[in-house]
């Protein structure tokens, strides 16, 4: 694959240039890139920004805070993780599978001897620990599928930043976590540093370091910094705002947690909101107008989710489950 070179480790600047490639790259064959981003919480796109991350922490430590246009959950980077993102051509959403284009990622762990494998809904596993979590969004005929490596990260800073803590709990959180999450470092050849582990991942995803860069215009560089002005680093993308609902229903399932807020008048939805670590593939807001003005029935808002169902804006969630959540 040929790749993209990304313009620094401002997390602000890296997840514009995710989705500006996503919706302007327009590659006939698939493109990947590797990149890193200074300490940075990376909020998934239907979360509750306010809910997920310990403010006082991230102010006090300088951690960027950015949303991203992909489901899923929140997550920590710094230079000790390696990020990567594959821009993928395909005709329909209806039939993405998770694993099929983990599997370029995992070829290269194989190369160097990292026995890795994918596992669950969007992670990836070395000797039973998560070293990855992935997500995937649909636009415009491309499919952008993207993720962490977790090489060699601050656990104590990750555990700190994601979640308000009280301060006794911090330890046995930090311990939590290391148990379930692994690090490439120790399953890694002995004296492999991140920078080999880059090398080595870039050369097996560019066949053996023949496919070549896509080198990008200074006009494309600056519609990015444009874009990252514009939005990516703008307090109403990150935290926003949330209006107040009437009715409220959250439940947990298999294809992941998602909560439902409703306002309705007179039997009437005025307005709806979806939040959650779900995995839609496109955003749910691109149909959000098809609830508006309905009845606050669920035979009606069934209707929505069956004539958008192969949309999958909400991933791995069926339709009889979102339903259940107006049955409250």
């Amino acid at each position: 694959m040929r790749y993209v070179t990304y313009m620094g480790t401002d997390a602000y600047t890296n997840i514009a240039t995710d989705t500006w490639l996503l919706n302007n790259l327009n590659a006939k064959e698939p493109v990947f890139a590797l990149w890193q981003n200074n300490n940075a919480i990376i909020v998934g796109q239907n979360q509750n920004t306010f809910g997920e991350v310990n403010q006082d922490f991230v102010d006090e430590h300088q951690i960027e805070v950015v949303r991203r246009v992909t489901g899923g959950g929140a997550v920590y980077h710094d230079l000790g993780n390696l990020n990567f993102t594959l821009f993928v051509p395909i005709e329909s959403a209806a039939n993405v599978d998770f694993k099929k284009f983990s599997e370029p990622v995992l070829r290269a762990l194989h190369t160097l001897g990292i026995d890795a494998e994918a596992s669950g809904r969007n992670d990836l596993l070395v000797n039973g620990k998560k070293i990855s979590g992935v997500a995937q969004r649909y636009a415009k005929g491309y499919l952008m599928h993207h993720g962490t490596l977790l090489f060699d990260s601050n656990v104590d800073t990750m555990v700190r930043s994601l979640n308000v803590a009280d301060e006794k709990f911090i330890s046995k959180a930090a311990k939590s976590v290391r148990s379930r999450v692994g690090m490439i470092k120790d399953a890694a050849p002995k004296g492999l540093t991140l920078q080999d582990f880059w090398d080595a991942v870039q050369y097996e995803l560019t066949d053996h370091g023949k496919d070549q860069e896509i080198v990008l215009t200074p006009q494309q560089k600056q519609e990015i910094i444009q874009l990252t002005a514009d939005k990516f680093s703008t307090w109403d993308w990150n935290y926003g705002r949330s209006p107040e609902f009437n009715f409220k229903n959250h439940a947990k399932y298999d294809g992941g947690i998602i909560d439902v807020q409703v306002q309705a008048e007179g039997g009437t939805i005025r307005d709806i909101n979806f939040t959650g670590d779900f995995l839609g593939l496109r955003d749910w807001r691109e149909i959000k107008d098809q609830f508006i003005g309905l009845p606050f029935e669920t035979a009606e808002i069934k209707t929505v989710f069956e004539r958008n169902h192969e949309g999958r804006y909400f991933g791995n969630i069926t339709d009889d489950e979102l339903i259940k959540l107006f049955e409250a």
